[in-house]
């Protein structure tokens, strides 16, 4: 008996891996899906439907993993949060580098591609949103924190030199700057040249 139930076991574990698998993959499409409209649409055009359309999942199968608009579009922007802290990890993946202009410049990327503009419609909707904007502020506030820390690793600061901390946080308040100034008109070389003096202010204040 216990050899059946063994085999019977195996089999149902067998039969869920693949649904897991499934479920997993269907869940990433939506996130993706929610943060390409975000992005494309704005909060606005962008419902369960039209999320759960361009995923090519039916309306059920998303309420199944998010039950509501602002689950959904939280999940989205934690989703974006962790990849452009892992995007930028992995741009320099032995931490600390010389070259602070190739930091800068990174720092500034993650706030000028689809993943910025995705994570600004939210923040716009959170601050019509009662439901939504908390949930919004706690995850930014996080996301705020780590990428702080990434930053400071990447840049080799000392922050326990005086007006280091804040010189770290205004380089990444330049880099939402440019970011915000992207979502008009992407004015490739400005922003280059402004990478290049950050990068020299930099060198200047923290060596």
């Amino acid at each position: 008996m216990g050899g059946v139930s063994t085999v019977g076991d195996r089999a149902d574990r067998m039969d869920r891996v693949p649904k897991q698998d499934r479920s997993r993959a269907t869940r990433q499409r939506l996130l993706e899906a929610a943060v390409a409209c975000l992005a494309e649409h704005g909060w606005a055009g962008s419902t369960v439907s039209v999320v759960a359309e361009r995923a090519g999942v039916s309306r059920g199968a998303a309420q199944h993993h998010f039950p509501t608009r602002e689950d959904l579009f939280t999940a989205a922007v934690e989703y974006v949060a962790e990849e452009r802290s892992t995007a930028l990890r992995a741009l320099f993946p032995e931490g600390a580098v010389g070259d602070r202009r190739a930091v800068v410049s990174a720092l500034v990327d993650l706030y000028t591609g689809p993943l910025f503009r995705a994570a600004l419609h939210l923040w716009v909707a959170a601050s019509n949103e009662d439901q939504l904007g908390p949930r919004v502020t706690e995850l930014e506030a996080r996301v705020g924190r780590e990428t702080h820390r990434i930053a400071v690793d990447l840049l080799g600061v000392d922050e326990s030199r005086p007006g280091a901390r804040e010189t770290v946080q205004g380089v990444l308040d330049m880099a939402r700057g440019l970011g915000l100034a992207n979502l008009l008109t992407d004015d490739a070389g400005r922003r280059e040249r402004v990478v290049a003096q950050w990068a020299r202010l930099l060198d200047e204040a923290l060596d």
